[in-house]
């Protein structure tokens, strides 16, 4: 059993730095949508997104009538499920409330019962947690029907616009020339709260560290250390690539596909890369084929990888991959005779197919436009999108027509 007076003393200190915080720029959510709901929330994202502090957004909501605890303390090492009932008498002691936040809850096992508990008590209840399996079907079935789930990703191009007081809403000539510039700085150097704020490339790669060690190696027991460092490195590397398990164990000397397959998922549930499937009706095939890999940040990326002028082209699709992901889009990849860079799945059916180049050329344009199509005429489509780094037109081709934009602007659609 935790101590009593310990328990309280950590408690008080924490709730009074907590209330200190800066609130920060506000995140574009929209926070009526949970805080009017009895639902519990829930925030994960991974590391230094800022989770904590769209937390301390929502508490300002509030006006401190909150109860608050941050479990990313080596001073609560040993909290144990059953020591809940006594931060409550110790939370009761001060004042009453019916609104608790607590942070990285991922750091306590068994913490759905206690939440699953209070909700039903009547207690509204924030929650964050850096691990994308923070629900997962164990977790789900405590708390099925119950919880909002927010994703936080690193700062969106709009977000790092209101950040710097770049008026985004009327795109005027001056103004223009702002925001394409913004957009040059995004592209390479990711939208990480923090790095945003000082420029200080030490952070990303402070954060990639913590990530690798603290939220992976240590968490999962990871013996092989420097191959799976290796292979952590192997995918920030390859970005935007198809990649198999197989082929990869072979090129890193790893054992098994398996642990190339585990590793993967660590790194996963670690936000810090993504695979994408294959669009496929059968599911089997979808796990069984190549898979394409996009990492959480092209900062952070070009911080622990190596980077050349060519790579702009990859940056421009990770980018808009993690959009995608950002907007809760349920994202697939195409490949028959051509490729389609993504298609989107609503409900049953794919709505949407996006090409992404950063230019259209004479090289090029004939294979990007075709797979394009393909991916249109599978799936019953007569609109497509070519997404470039600033081309604006419109293709006709028979029945199909095509929209190619700049994706600053695209970045930009409501």
């Amino acid at each position: 059993m935790f101590n009593l007076l310990k328990l309280e003393e950590v408690s008080n200190d924490q709730l009074e730095h907590f209330i200190n915080k800066d609130p920060g720029m506000e995140r574009l959510i929209d926070f009526n949508k949970y805080i009017n709901s009895k639902q519990i929330v829930i925030v994960s994202g991974i590391r230094r997104s800022g989770k904590s502090t769209l937390l301390k957004q929502f508490s300002e909501k509030f006006s401190k009538d909150f109860y608050y605890i941050n479990f990313d303390d080596e001073r609560l090492m040993g909290f144990k499920v059953s020591d809940f009932d006594n931060l409550l008498s110790v939370w009761k002691k001060s004042r009453q409330s019916k609104n608790i936040f607590i942070d990285e809850i991922q750091n306590v096992e068994n913490w759905e019962r206690f939440i699953r508990r209070i909700y039903e008590e009547g207690y509204k209840v924030f929650i964050t947690g850096s691990n994308a399996k923070l629900l997962s079907s164990e977790l789900s079935t405590h708390l099925t029907g119950r919880y909002f789930k927010i994703e936080l990703y690193p700062f969106s191009f709009k977000e790092v616009l209101i950040f710097d007081k770049i008026d985004s809403s009327k795109i005027l000539s001056d103004n223009k020339v702002k925001i394409v510039k913004k957009f040059d700085e995004y592209l390479v150097s990711g939208g990480f709260p923090e790095f945003i704020k000082y420029k200080n490339t030490e952070f990303l790669k402070r954060t990639y560290e913590d990530v690798v060690y603290k939220d992976i190696i240590t968490r999962f027991g990871i013996r092989e250390i420097t191959a799976f460092r290796e292979l952590a490195g192997f995918l920030f590397n390859n970005f935007t690539k198809k990649i198999g398990y197989q082929s990869i164990a072979k090129t890193l000397g790893i054992k098994s596909p398996v642990s190339v397959r585990d590793y993967v998922g660590f790194l996963q549930e670690s936000y810090l890369v993504f695979e994408l499937f294959k669009y496929d009706y059968s599911f089997k095939k979808q796990f069984i084929s190549d898979k394409k890999i996009y990492v959480i940040d092209n900062g952070i990326r070009n911080t622990v990888a190596f980077s050349f002028s060519e790579d702009r082209g990859r940056f421009l699709e990770n980018l808009i991959f993690i959009e995608l992901k950002r907007r809760e889009e349920k994202v697939y990849f195409s490949k028959g005779k051509g490729e389609c860079d993504f298609l989107i799945k609503d409900r049953n059916k794919i709505v949407k197919a996006i090409q992404v180049c950063y230019s259209l050329e004479k090289e090029n344009e004939k294979r990007e436009i075709e797979g394009l199509m393909e991916a249109l005429n599978q799936n019953n489509l007569k609109n497509g999108l070519i997404l470039t780094y600033g081309e604006e037109r419109e293709i006709k081709r028979g029945d199909f027509k095509i929209k190619v934009m700049p994706t600053w602007k695209w970045l930009l659609e409501k």
